[in-house]
Parts: structure tokens; sequence; C-alpha cells
């Protein structure tokens, strides 16, 4: 599903089930997006440079990923499967499967072990 106000680079590669039910989002070219993510409004996913070089890689999103809002997610980097980013983060180094990050910069506040995913909206 996608919203208005939604800029998507040429060279982005999007998993099927992508849900970005508000707009305001900008993905960059040269982002690889998995499958069943979410991504909330005022989220720019994308390079961490101000020019256009076709060698450059912008980030890997895992599976079931969500990405919160006002989330800047930059560089060469990699989100594993299960992460959730948080409200206005800016992640510019990889994040684990199954972490929650926060903050500026990004680091990991929780991780989900053994015992389970952690609870929050839409995990219960």
């Amino acid at each position: 599903m996608l919203a208005a106000a939604v800029s998507i680079g040429d060279y982005a590669n999007i998993g099927p089930g992508l849900l970005m039910a508000h707009g305001n989002v900008v993905i960059d070219g040269h982002v690889r997006i998995g499958p069943l993510c979410s991504i909330s409004p005022f989220v720019t996913v994308g390079l961490n440079t101000g020019g256009p070089d076709p060698s450059l890689t912008g980030p890997t999103i895992g599976r079931n990923v969500f990405i919160g809002t006002g989330a800047k997610v930059l560089g060469p980097i990699t989100i594993g499967d299960n992460a959730r980013i948080g409200a206005n983060a800016v992640v510019m180094t990889d994040i684990p499967a199954n972490c929650t990050a926060v903050g500026v910069p990004a680091r990991v506040l929780e991780h989900d072990g053994p015992l389970g995913p952690a609870k929050g909206p839409g995990r219960q």
C-alpha cells in the first residue's frame, strides 16, 4: 500500500507487502527493502552522500522491519529481519535481526532473545 508524497528512486528494489500508510517518505535508488516491511511518515532511506554515483549502495533492509516516524536510514548498512527502528532515529550502522534501535545516532536498545518477540504495537 502506498500513500501520497512518496518518492522512490530508480534503482530501488522493494519486496512485496511494503506498507506505507501515510506519505512524505523518500526511498533513494540503490536501496533494498525486504518483504512485509512497514515505513512510517517522514522517513528517509538512502545514501549518505550528496552526489550520484552508480557504484554506491544504499541500505539493505530485511524482512518484516518496522521503521518509525521521522527515522533516517543512511548509507551502505544492513537492517536485519524483524528489526524495529524507533521514531526519529538516525541509523548509519548495521542493526542486527530481531533488535529495536533508537536514538541519534541509533543504538540497539532491545534484542528479542530466546523468550520470543518484544511486546509493542502489532506484536502482542
